[in-house]
């Protein structure tokens, strides 16, 4: 058998990497830790995860709880964020990711720890650092999982059903301080209704609720979360067209109807959900690919919806030869419209994303439209903005 030089530390090299540790190590002691703490708290989070890989008293100090709370305030202050590229062509169901805003920064993959377990997966939602990514295949495995750490915990298995249709939230209550996965489960071809289960990061086992009275969308970062509650749109009734809004209290687990504006804002038109300058929104799709933006101002208030946008129609450079390939070798591209908001800049311009397939950033002012290419880039993709943190899933979770 060949042993490569790499595959193990030679007593030299160890010798040095002790010396260094060590160096470091009383460097860091001789700085007062809120000025560490603040300097720390400040990087980007890819910088952080290096630093953590230095030395072990570094990679201990990168688990502080201090730091880590220090960390997340900084970012949603600054709101720095990256795009994560949920991939599944050519291979499927990787996960990619480039800091955002950046001009050359290439894209990077990240190697997820339970792809053999779980090799296909939707990405369900993004929550403080943390995605909840489920089973696509089997609607059975779940896992919590932070990608910069690599730190991932897989729930305990729920009722499952061979003729399940799934829905999924996750969301974190700011008063509770409980981070919550909501499984809604729906028997094909029958009248039973549906089952509803929760579960709470730190708990050991699934609790069932009350039945929703609602058909609600089943289809992967659908659902948002604001304001302690998790939302998702209905489908359109047997014999009526409307579409509702409904909502679920992550603090007293109960669902609810989110008041919709008058007139056919919404109720009648096809739509998606998306959270922009931190309240609820509504995408509503228009004639020729144009968008209108509806955002709920003052949450829960009927009166405080409001047509804030309208963003006219584009189509990205050298996308009419795109739109003659097969989407049928993505699962992305073949379902849904010809674009998605994905999200709002801090620049106030709108990232939207158009049939898996390309990136844009549209400034509502100048109605000038910019597509986003980033060196590495996959074919294929479903975009998610994420805030990176160093959220350890240790911490409130147990066994």
């Amino acid at each position: 058998m060949v042993i490569m030089e790499s595959d193990f530390e030679t007593q030299g090299n160890k010798t040095k990497r002790i010396k260094v540790e060590e160096e470091s190590t009383n460097r860091m002691e001789t700085l007062p830790r809120d000025i560490i703490l603040n300097i720390l708290s400040g990087l980007p989070i890819s910088s952080l995860v290096q630093f953590r890989c230095v030395c072990r008293s570094w990679r201990l100090l990168g688990q502080d709880p201090d730091l880590v709370n220090m960390h997340s305030s900084r970012m949603a202050e600054s709101n720095p964020t990256c795009l994560i590229f949920h991939c599944d062509y050519p291979i499927k169901n990787q996960l990619y990711f480039v800091e955002f805003p950046s001009s050359n920064e290439k894209v990077k993959k990240f190697q997820v720890p339970f792809c053999s377990a779980m090799p296909e997966f939707d990405v369900v939602g993004t929550c403080d650092g943390l995605l909840c990514l489920s089973d696509s295949l089997f609607n059975d495995a779940l896992y919590i999982y932070n990608p910069f750490t690599r730190n991932c915990k897989e729930l305990p298995k729920s009722t499952h059903n061979l003729n399940q249709e799934v829905v999924y939230g996750f969301g974190f209550h700011p008063t509770t301080k409980e981070y919550k996965v909501v499984k809604i489960v729906y028997i094909k071809n029958s009248n039973k209704g549906s089952a509803v289960q929760v579960f709470t990061l730190g708990s050991s086992a699934w609790r069932s609720l009350d039945k929703v009275h609602h058909h609600l969308v089943n289809w992967p970062s659908q659902q948002v979360c604001v304001n302690g509650r998790l939302h998702w749109v209905t489908w359109p009734g047997r014999y009526t067209r409307i579409r509702s809004i409904i909502s679920f209290d992550l603090a007293d687990e109960k669902f609810g109807a989110v008041p919709s504006p008058d007139g056919n804002g919404l109720s009648r038109c096809n739509y998606h959900l998306v959270v922009l300058g931190g309240c609820l929104s509504a995408a509503v799709y228009c004639h020729y690919g144009k968008l209108d933006i509806w955002v709920m101002e003052k949450y829960g208030v009927k009166e405080s919806w409001i047509k804030k946008f309208n963003l006219g129609n584009y189509v990205p450079k050298g996308f009419q030869r795109e739109m003659e390939i097969s989407y049928k070798i993505s699962r992305f591209a073949s379902k849904g419209r010809f674009v998605r908001v994905v999200g709002l800049t801090k620049d106030g311009e709108f990232l939207l994303e158009y049939r898996s397939r390309a990136l844009v950033s549209y400034d509502p002012k100048s109605t000038k439209a910019k597509a986003l290419v980033f060196p590495g880039m996959p074919k294929w993709y479903r975009t998610i903005v994420h805030v990176g943190s160093l959220n350890w899933i240790d911490a409130f979770t147990h066994g």
